[in-house]
């Protein structure tokens, strides 16, 4: 997702501006920024809206969101020093990919399903196999109208999760039958995830610390993490299931402090460190992006300032019963006051999404 273009950039600044008037009244609590380690910098000129990396045995896959230029709409392969070594090319043009993923079998998958206007009636998954000279187009679409979406999980037994982008209660969304090429799958909404509130500095403020702009999974399969703009948050996933882990674990959180504009994450391929990298397009000239390493956390996950619902039950389709209000709102001032913030914040978080991706077409 590309920065606010010039005209657009006072909702920057009149949204951060609100997001520090909220961040007041609701008092989040705060996890400590361990310092990142610059790994590689990535000098190729066609890597400029980064939005999606994963870590090979060999080096990199990353790709741009979506982008004007085609010699930027590419699946690019880095080697360990972040350099270009080979780019494949999609059969026919993306709408907005965000996010990326590879399999133990070492198949690519691509999420093409950013929606800044909330105007697709399909989002799509792009695989691509071992040997493969070019990836192959999965359609899916929402039960419940178009929803913009950054960041995709791939479970164990190859199911994709969707995790869409908005504040508050994030959904997740599965295909509700096998991918097809040429077909158009339903997906079902099998949950939700909320994200333990934050204090880490970031460019958006308040705002740019609830919105999922990417997610990635060990290479143990037995952990995965969420990232916004500000912050990852690694969740244990007991017995293989994603989708409990998110809807009811408590993650371990990682600041991702001042990241230009942090979308990607990934692991280490020893599953030590987490490893980011921010797009950069809009960043003064010469700015160049830099995959950073961050440590992560051994001791077991902390009790979050914001409780996580109970694991939904429900059938496809249908969505889980909201959250309680966290017992420390309720206890620190009025119900009344809270409720009128908690509004507050989520609409803005909603009104951020749609200035963020105001882009150049």
């Amino acid at each position: 997702m590309r920065e606010l273009d010039p005209g657009n950039r006072r909702w920057r600044t009149a949204l951060v501006a609100s997001g520090v008037v909220v961040a007041l009244v609701v008092t989040p609590g705060a996890a400590t920024a361990a310092p990142a380690t610059p790994v590689c910098r990535v000098t190729d000129e066609r890597l400029t809206e980064i939005s999606g990396l994963v870590a090979t045995d060999d080096g990199f896959v990353a790709v741009n969101d979506g982008s004007d230029e085609e010699s930027h709409r590419r699946i690019f392969f880095l080697d360990t020093d972040c350099a270009v070594v080979r780019t494949v090319r999609f059969p026919s043009r993306p709408r907005d990919t965000e996010d990326l993923a590879v399999t133990a079998d070492g198949t690519v998958w691509v999420a093409d399903i950013g929606d800044n206007d909330r105007a697709r009636e399909t989002v799509a998954l792009w695989t691509l196999r071992p040997g493969s000279r070019r990836p192959t187009l999965h359609r899916m679409a929402y039960p419940d109208g178009p929803h913009d979406a950054e960041a995709l999980l791939v479970t164990g037994d190859g199911r994709p999760l969707v995790i869409t982008k908005q504040g508050g209660a994030a959904g997740l969304y599965a295909p509700t039958a096998p991918l097809r090429a040429g077909a158009t799958v339903p997906l079902s909404r099998v949950g939700e995830v909320r994200l333990p509130d934050s204090t880490t500095d970031n460019p958006y403020g308040f705002f740019g610390r609830g919105l999922i702009t990417g997610a990635a999974g060990a290479p143990d399969r037995r952990r995965v993490v969420l990232r916004t703009y500000a912050d990852a948050f690694e969740f244990d996933v007991p017995g293989g299931d994603v989708v409990a882990a998110l809807t009811n674990g408590r993650p371990r959180v990682v600041p991702l402090p001042d990241e230009p504009q942090g979308e990607s994450v990934t692991y280490s391929r020893d599953g030590r460190f987490l490893l980011t990298v921010s797009e950069t397009a809009d960043q003064p000239p010469g700015t160049r992006p830099t995959v950073l390493r961050y440590p992560l956390p051994a001791a077991p996950a902390a009790t979050p300032t914001r409780p996580t619902p109970a694991a939904s039950s429900a059938g496809p389709g249908t969505r889980p019963q909201a959250a309680p209000a966290p017992a420390s709102r309720r206890q620190s001032g009025t119900a009344a006051v809270g409720v009128g913030v908690a509004g507050l914040a989520v609409a803005a978080l909603v009104l951020l999404g749609l200035a963020l991706g105001r882009r150049r077409r």
